[in-house]
């Protein structure tokens, strides 16, 4: 975390603010409206004999604004995370805030909604990390200089509103850009021979799972409880504020156990069919995932867009359970190690994973959906459980606790080791197509730019208009 990386031993609130601000987004702008022009940056007499900049409107794109400060916080925002800002010029940073404040504009003409349930959610999550740092909300206000919290809620809400409406028409753009396996072998083979990148030592891993088995008495108690909540909320309890206070899902229950979902969006599908089952306002019985036992109350549906609330709540795992799980891989690892049966065999028999088990333990690497995890970027738990392994070899029982709370016992072992090497078309396929893919991602973007620039009211003022840009804003 940037707090820990700064070392220091007490640090002023203004400045964990300004990090808390910062980190969350990736355009740091002001809450805005359409004003009539004024003169940018109008230099100005102070008694010093000194020259002061106003800060004023630099540009206009569509419904928005761009102010000079825009830009100094775009440059506080990547020296926050520790980039560099050196070789960042005053006009390529204008011109990244002009794009976030096109993507923005655009969604609004293409009928891209925000949810007002989904701004307060979103700033639930930022108000609370916030808070955190510096223990009071009034601080968070006084620092934007703002009379109340409502007042910076709303100034707050504005800016998280338009981040949204940004990423969401720029995923928008990019979701229906494919690419095909002869466009990835011409991608290749452009690349000349001494510029093909090098790809970081790799490992493929593999893993057993073993869940503590739940009694029945245990599962009940979790229904039973999860009724009364039903219950409460039917006669008349807000059913946010029990997500709030009794989900164990740490994604949405500071939320008021919110979420945005279509029939694409990756759920299990236990929770798809009962949410897509509800109408408006219906509260569904308790029903049973990988997680636990959840209850869903659907808030609003969009033709094939649902937004809801839920409350999951698990079973506790009794220490009898944990022991007879431990017993029960122990006796897996046994046999694994004394050839009675191979790891891939053992998992496809005995885990309870079942998103491993047909695979024979082998793991997905999240981030790239293929089999490889590059050692540098390995999750650090994950990292530190197989870093020590020898070839073939197989851990103790390790117990694991997700997320969510969930405890399951793993064996764990590397079915094979990758070094260090220049970039193969055969064997590194996965990720030069999802090189080929950004790059033609990328194309789609731009030719997506020269269209809507075209089409929207821009306006640039004052010295900014001397600027090289790599879009044509000056429209040229």
């Amino acid at each position: 975390m940037l707090l820990k990386k700064l070392q220091l031993k007490t640090i002023d609130y203004k400045l964990v603010l300004t990090m808390c601000f910062l980190l969350f987004f990736n355009s740091v702008v002001s809450a805005q409206e359409i004003i009539p022009d004024v003169v940018a940056q109008k230099p100005v007499e102070v008694p010093s004999g000194q020259k002061l900049k106003v800060d004023g409107i630099i540009a206009t794109v569509g419904d928005y604004i761009v102010l000079d400060s825009d830009i100094d916080k775009g440059f506080l925002e990547i020296a926050a995370q520790g980039g560099n800002v050196k070789d960042i010029t005053r006009c390529q940073m204008l011109g990244k805030l002009l794009e976030d404040k096109l993507y923005a504009h655009q969604a609004i003409q293409d009928s891209i909604i925000v949810s007002d349930a989904e701004v307060r959610g979103m700033m639930e999550d930022r108000l609370n990390y916030m808070v955190k740092q510096v223990g009071d909300i009034n601080k968070v206000v006084e620092y934007y200089k703002k009379s109340s919290v409502e007042e910076f809620k709303t100034y707050f809400a504005d800016i998280l509103k338009e981040q949204k409406l940004s990423s969401e028409m720029r995923d928008k753009i990019v979701d229906g850009v494919q690419i095909t396996p002869e466009e990835v072998r011409n991608f290749f083979k452009k690349i000349p021979k001494e510029d093909l990148p090098t790809f970081g030592a790799e490992m493929e891993v593999a893993q057993i799972v073993v869940e503590p088995k739940v009694s029945k008495e245990d599962k009940q108690k979790v229904i039973d409880r999860l009724n009364a909540i039903r219950k409460d909320v039917l006669e008349g309890s807000s059913f946010a504020t029990k997500a709030v206070l009794y989900s164990q899902d740490p994604g949405s229950s500071s939320n008021g156990g919110y979420y945005k979902m279509n029939r694409k969006t990756s759920f299990v599908k236990e929770f798809k069919d009962v949410a897509f089952s509800l109408q408006e306002g219906e509260v569904s019985e308790p029903f049973e995932t990988i997680y636990g036992f959840h209850i869903i109350m659907v808030d609003k549906i969009k033709g094939q867009e649902v937004e809801l609330r839920h409350i999951l709540i698990a079973p506790t795992v009794s220490e009898d359970a944990l022991k007879e799980a431990k017993e029960r891989i122990t006796n897996i690892r046994n046999k694994i190690v004394g050839n009675e049966i191979s790891f891939a065999d053992a998992a496809r028999t005995e885990s309870d994973e079942k998103e491993t088990r047909a695979n024979g333990g082998i793991l997905i690497n999240p981030n790239t959906q293929d089999t490889r995890f590059e050692l540098t970027k390995m999750d650090p738990t994950l990292y530190s459980q197989v870093s020590n392994l020898k070839d073939t070899e197989v851990s103790q029982p390790l117990l694991s606790t997700d997320e969510k709370g969930k405890k399951t016992y793993k064996l764990i072992t590397v079915t094979n080791r990758i070094d260090e090497h220049v970039a193969d078309y055969a064997k590194d396929y996965t990720k030069i197509k999802d090189l080929a893919l950004k790059e033609k991602q990328i194309e789609a973007i731009g030719k997506w730019f020269d269209t809507k620039i075209k089409d929207t009211y821009i306006k640039i003022i004052g010295e900014y208009r001397d600027c090289a840009f790599a879009n044509n804003w000056l429209k040229k």
